[in-house]
């Protein structure tokens, strides 16, 4: 930290993204990206004009992608807001609406502490249940911002929407964060409930399901008000965060989602296979509805896979820490990936 930063940054742990290496080839099941490219419609929406017009600034709006995103999930388009990443918007949740403090499990996405300290907001941070589980009733009557992966990352856990609701009834005078970056692979997304509850904010991706990780589009639906804050943070802070290609290859993901509820039937399919396979070997495997397993195998700690997954050429992702140092996370891969990655697993237990 050099003389010049303001000191109350001092303080500040950044978040780690998953390794990229340059080393050698990896097969990567470390950031939970889809091992399915983009229907061929998204790549020819990028024509040679759409290249020609980046001389022009993008629409700030992103409005057709947005009427777009609005029909497919049933709102109007005043309840859709888009950023550049879901992260984008995860920080101007936070900046918005987080002044009375915020509420997030102690094993969950890394980035609520990250932006909270960011922020400088007092956070809350509660202990999952010995399971890996959400326990509900600990979100009851906070009266602060509060923020659930669901599913939940890195466990993979859900929990059912009636849950959220009753997190919702209870803190009628609070933002509740539903993040649902991993929903499309089995989950049960709480949109309809933004109809509802005008406290209710539902955050997504293109990133995980839509395999657009490398565009950076996230996304969010809420009510017209909660919107309107979200725009006047993004329009004060970068208007066009949005660029034109990305805008383009976004709606052509839309107008294609039959393309990729396809992909998530596949991953949910290799998912299940590749579970009962580690069960097999006498893993423990959290129930998961997203495109990652989150598994540990009795006499091995996570740091032992990860680093004897990683001298085989397959990278995942290690958390330490007391309670998830024995566990890695796996992304859900190509059925050729995971037998791979299965191979692998047999060869360092033996």
């Amino acid at each position: 930290m050099s003389r010049f930063m303001h000191p109350r940054y001092a303080p500040l742990d950044a978040y780690v993204p998953g390794e990229q290496p340059r080393d050698k080839k990896y097969i990567k099941l470390n950031t939970n990206e889809s091992p399915y490219p983009p229907p061929p419609a998204v790549c020819q929406a990028v024509t040679r004009q759409a290249i020609d017009d980046l001389r022009l600034y993008p629409d700030p709006d992103a409005l057709p992608l947005k009427k777009a995103l609005a029909e497919l999930y049933g709102v109007e388009a005043e309840n859709v807001f888009l950023t550049n990443g879901s992260d984008d918007i995860l920080n101007f949740a936070f900046m918005a609406f987080g002044e009375k403090g915020v509420a997030f499990a102690d094993i969950t996405y890394g980035f609520y502490k990250v932006i909270a300290s960011l922020n400088c907001l007092p956070a809350q941070v509660i202990p999952l249940k010995e399971d890996f589980s959400l326990d509900y009733t600990d979100y009851l009557g906070l009266n602060k911002l509060i923020a659930i992966a669901n599913p939940n990352a890195p466990t993979g856990m859900p929990i059912p929407l009636w849950q959220v609701e009753e997190i919702l009834k209870s803190n009628p005078d609070s933002v509740v964060l539903i993040d649902e970056a991993y929903v499309d692979f089995g989950g049960d997304s709480a949109v309809e409930l933004t109809k509802k509850y005008e406290n209710l904010l539902v955050v997504m991706t293109f990133s995980k399901s839509r395999s657009m990780a490398g565009a950076r589009l996230g996304f969010a639906i809420g009510s017209a008000e909660i919107i309107a804050d979200l725009e006047k943070l993004k329009y004060s802070t970068n208007p066009y965060n949005i660029d034109r290609l990305t805008q383009i290859c976004g709606l052509a993901a839309v107008e294609n989602n039959d393309y990729f509820i396809d992909c998530c039937r596949k991953i949910q399919t290799t998912r299940e296979r590749t579970a009962a396979a580690l069960k097999g070997l006498g893993f423990t495997v959290l129930p998961s509805k997203t495109n990652f397993l989150f598994v540990s195998c009795p006499g091995k700690t996570g740091e032992q896979l990860y680093t004897g997954l990683r001298q085989r050429g397959i990278l995942v992702r290690y958390f330490s820490g007391e309670r998830t140092g024995n566990f890695i996370r796996v992304t859900i891969g190509s059925d050729s990936e995971m037998d791979a990655f299965l191979a692998a697993i047999k060869d360092i237990l033996n």
